[in-house]
C-alpha cells in the first residue's frame, strides 16, 4: 500500500511554550516503512520541552521495533535528567507507530492517543495511562465528571520516571481508506471523539486534516499544546 502523512503542532491559546514534539517534522508519501510519533512533555516549560524532544529524537534514531524504540527513548530522557539537576523530574508521554506493508505496530506510554478512522467510525487503539482513565474503568466516576475532576491531568505512566518503563504494544492491520491519527491530549481534552471524527470525515488531505483538528481544539479553548500526526492508507 501507499501512505500519505502529515504532522502539525501548535502552542495553543493559553500556554507560552510548546512542550509537545512530533515526528516527522514534515509530511510526505511513500510505500513505507512509515514512522510517526507524538510526545507530550511534563515537568515545567523547560523540562517538558526537553523531555519530549529527547524522546522523539531517540525513538526516531534507534534501531529495533517500536517497543525497543520507546524504551531507548525512556533511557535517553532519564540520562538527560541525570546530566542536569534542573531537569530532574521531567517526563513525557510517547505514542509511536511504525507501518510496514499493511501492518501497523504501535508502542505507547502515557495519555497521548492513537486512533483508527475506518468506514466513518473512529476507534481508539491505545489506552490512556492516567488517573482519570483508571477511575472511569473502575466506575468511580462517569464521563460527566471528567472535565471538572481535580486530578484530570494526572498521568500514571510516563517516560523519564524510572530506568525501566512498561510499554503497551498494539497491532493494527491497515487497509486502503484507513486513516491513522496520533495526538496529544491537547486535542482530546478540547474536543470529543465525535468532533474528531467529523473533522476526519470532512477533510481529504492529511495536512488539511492536521491543521483543521488544531483549529478545532483552539476554537474550543486551546488550553494546552496540540499536536497531531495523520497517516492515510491507499491502494
Amino acid at each position: 500500500m501507499r501512505y500519505d502523512w502529515a504532522t502539525a503542532t501548535h502552542v495553543g491559546r493559553v500556554r507560552s511554550g510548546n512542550e509537545d514534539a512530533v515526528f516527522p517534522a514534515d509530511g510526505g508519501s511513500g510505500e513505507g516503512p512509515v514512522l510517526v510519533g507524538v510526545a507530550d512533555g511534563m515537568g515545567g516549560h523547560v523540562g517538558g520541552e526537553v523531555a519530549s524532544r529527547t524522546a522523539i529524537d531517540a525513538a526516531s534514531s534507534t534501531d529495533g521495533d517500536v517497543v525497543a524504540r520507546v524504551k531507548a527513548a525512556n533511557g535517553a530522557v532519564v540520562a538527560r535528567a541525570l546530566e542536569n539537576k534542573e531537569l530532574v523530574g521531567m517526563g513525557t508521554t510517547l505514542t509511536l507507530a511504525e507501518i510496514q506493508g499493511a501492518s501497523c505496530e504501535i508502542a505507547h506510554v502515557g495519555d497521548s492517543r492513537a486512533y483508527l478512522y475506518r468506514d466513518g467510525e473512529l476507534h481508539q487503539i491505545t489506552t490512556d495511562h492516567s488517573l482519570i482513565a483508571e477511575l472511569l474503568a473502575s466506575g468511580r466516576i462517569t464521563e460527566d465528571d471528567v472535565a471538572t475532576h481535580p486530578q484530570r491531568s494526572v498521568v500514571t505512566r510516563a517516560l523519564g520516571m524510572a530506568r525501566s518503563v512498561r510499554v503497551d504494544r498494539f497491532h493494527q492491520e491497515l487497509r486502503p481508506g484507513d486513516r491513522l491519527l496520533l495526538c496529544s491530549d491537547g486535542l482530546t481534552t478540547m474536543i470529543d471523539d465525535d468532533a474528531i471524527a467529523g473533522v476526519l470525515a470532512e477533510e481529504r488531505d492529511p495536512e488539511a486534516v492536521a491543521w483543521a483538528l488544531i483549529e478545532a481544539a483552539n476554537l474550543a479553548g486551546g488550553v494546552d499544546n496540540i499536536t497531531v500526526a495523520v497517516v492515510d492508507a491507499a491502494a
